[in-house]
């Protein structure tokens, strides 16, 4: 197979993309944590640790892990990969002319690494130390940020996701997640790994303004045989939604996508944080969102090259049964009483990561679901969450797969 594919959810992982969050949970303050949308401040040292053990789970089961700050580190080896990157993040209307020119020389003085954990991690007028004669850093205090961090970068599967043979590289539905893409753009665009190489840019035009047309890749599944599962949430849009289908259909990586509505909460910020494919038949879900009577559309390309929108009549899970070709679902609800279910859906008990057929990584606190997924059949690979887990984010939402097996 491709070594940039990957086929399904559930097949043989390969290679994946990770972030260990560092500098950016090191500028997350209980006054800016809201804005960037995390719940709570992280231990970062503990945060760290988990990140660390959750990377040698992975390597421990035959998986090749990629980090993101090294990544972008070698990207940055080349002149022109960080020439792109830096006209796309500063510039004279953000900064006005002169403190722009000052940002910019600085970067440009930084080794490589340090750029790359700067761009990711955030930087203050301190510790920047800038001195031009520019009135908007006259109005900035040394606390305050130049280059806002993104501690969201933790969750890699959000800003990119893999789909068959191409990569959708997703415009992001929040400001503070903006910048993201522009980082993983690059490294697409002129990584040794990925120039030149054969795989789909589905979201092509970097510099597009995708208006309503949002998407983030925890609201994807790539449910393998053509089709592909969409949650329409508090972060894609119908509108992000047809125009990925589009891309699917018109380069022939796709020939289905199912769409499904989903409430616009916190709690259900993906699709993955309520309902994840664990084996070729079974998914894990939260009984109190993924009901008989959500709604549901199939999206196909009829032969004039026009997307059609097929409401589903009947229960979703019919609709992903007979795509996935099997006679119906094994659903593995959340674990424990109606409070230990919520509890441990906020816990992302539902955001797994299957790193082969019914195999899977998940939080060890959510000791009620892992009894369910193991009664069921399923192995589960436990790893620590009690820091990560407060960022609202998973095994699934932590990894960016990019070489996974068909089934």
């Amino acid at each position: 197979m491709k070594d940039l594919y990957v086929g399904s959810e559930v097949g043989k992982l390969r290679k994946v993309l990770l972030h260990r969050p560092q500098l950016s949970l090191k500028h997350l303050t209980p006054s800016n944590f809201e804005t960037l949308l995390f719940d709570d401040v992280l231990r970062i040292d503990q945060a760290g640790a988990e990140h660390d053990r959750f990377q040698q789970v992975l390597t421990e089961n035959g998986v090749e892990v990629l980090l993101l700050n090294d990544m972008l580190a070698e990207t940055f080896i080349s002149a022109e990969a960080k020439k792109w990157v830096l006209d796309r993040q500063i510039n004279h209307y953000r900064f006005g002319e002169t403190l722009a020119t000052e940002v910019r020389q600085y970067l440009e003085s930084l080794s490589n690494p340090d750029l790359a954990e700067c761009l990711t991690g955030g930087l203050t007028l301190a510790e920047m130390g800038a001195c031009s004669k520019s009135m908007t850093l006259g109005r900035l205090k040394p606390t305050d940020f130049l280059i806002e961090p993104i501690p969201n970068h933790l969750f890699t599967r959000d800003t990119s996701c893999w789909i068959y043979g191409g990569v959708s590289m997703n415009p992001m539905a929040k400001p503070a997640r903006k910048r993201e893409t522009v980082h993983l753009r690059a490294l697409y665009q002129f990584h040794p790994m990925f120039k030149n190489k054969d795989f789909i840019n589905y979201l092509s035009d970097c510099d597009c303004n995708y208006d309503n047309a949002t998407i983030e890749g925890g609201d994807v599944l790539v449910l393998g045989r053509g089709n592909v599962l969409i949650g329409m949430s508090e972060r894609t849009t119908p509108q992000g939604v047809e125009q990925l289908s589009r891309a699917l259909f018109k380069t022939g990586q796709a020939k289905k996508v199912i769409a499904l509505e989903l409430p616009k909460s916190r709690s259900c910020m993906h699709l993955d944080t309520v309902f994840t494919q664990m084996d070729l038949d079974c998914f894990t879900y939260y009984p109190e969102i993924m009901r008989n009577d959500t709604d549901c559309w199939e999206l196909t390309m009829n032969n004039q090259e026009q997307l059609e929108a097929n409401r589903v009549q009947g229960c979703f899970t019919d609709a992903i049964a007979k795509a996935l070709d099997v006679p119906e679902l094994r659903l593995v609800p959340t674990g424990g009483d109606i409070f230990e279910a919520e509890r441990e859906q906020w816990n992302d008990a539902n955001n797994v990561l299957a790193i082969e057929p019914g195999v899977v990584v998940t939080y060890e606190r959510n000791v009620n679901t892992i009894k369910n997924m193991e009664q069921a059949g399923i192995k589960v690979l436990t790893i620590p969450g009690e820091e990560l887990g407060r960022g609202r984010g998973g095994a699934r939402c932590m990894s960016c797969p990019i070489s996974r097996d068909d089934i």
